[in-house]
């Protein structure tokens, strides 16, 4: 064997050596979180609200203790979001309660006052144990953190917010919600704990998964 051989042979070598943890690194992501193990793929895809962005909707209920321990870590998760993830809350319904919270969550977004009645309506229901199962003990919590009363009124029962209900009521089965928190990931995936992904961290992680997944996609189909 000549010395430009054996250069050669070299050569080739050393590039198989140093792209091998690069190969193993991306098997090792696409085998690490797999469809109908880690995530659902949602039989009848649901259209997104900017088909330009990814978008990632956390399902939740203002009485589950799961989504209260769930806050911080999807407010962070929220926070540090790529610029290309859109990031929509979405209050899961299956009985009288829930829709009446769900009622609380849509009248605080007309009232654009989500950002300061979001976490109050958490810590009423599951540290103060006040249900806010009423109008009248919902209304007093908006009062208490600014909300006039008329605005109130004029908001809760109005025909915006009830749409809204109706709406997501619907979509609930679209979604194929079963749990709360669950995330959808761009009207295609549903994520959620389960014996293969045991903690809500994990949860996030198999998010920024198909988030890339799909970024992915993305990119491909604009080529």
């Amino acid at each position: 064997m000549t010395k430009s051989m054996v250069f050669k042979r070299t050569l080739q070598v050393t590039v198989l050596l140093a792209l091998m943890p690069l190969a193993l690194s991306s098997y090792g992501q696409i085998e690490r979180y797999v469809a109908g193990t880690h995530y659902t793929e949602i039989a009848n895809p649901v259209n997104t609200n900017d088909s330009s962005k990814i978008e990632v909707i956390e399902a939740f209920w203002y009485g589950c203790s799961h989504c209260f321990r769930f806050e911080p870590l999807i407010t962070n998760w929220e926070q540090n979001r790529p610029s290309d993830v859109d990031f929509v809350r979405f209050p899961a319904m299956w009985n009288s309660l829930m829709k009446i919270h769900a009622q609380v969550y849509y009248a605080a977004e007309a009232l654009d006052a989500l950002d300061v009645l979001h976490e109050h309506v958490f810590n009423a229901i599951n540290v103060e144990r006040n249900m806010l199962q009423n109008e009248g003990q919902i209304a007093d919590l908006f009062v208490e953190h600014g909300i006039s009363q008329d605005d109130f009124d004029r908001t809760f029962n109005s025909f915006s917010v009830r749409t809204k209900v109706n709406q997501a009521e619907n979509r609930m089965q679209d979604y194929g919600i079963r749990s709360t928190p669950n995330m959808i990931v761009n009207g295609k995936y549903l994520v959620a704990t389960s014996e293969n992904v045991r903690t809500q961290q994990e949860m996030l992680e198999v998010v920024d998964f198909l988030v890339e997944k799909e970024r992915q996609a993305m990119r491909s189909s604009g080529d």
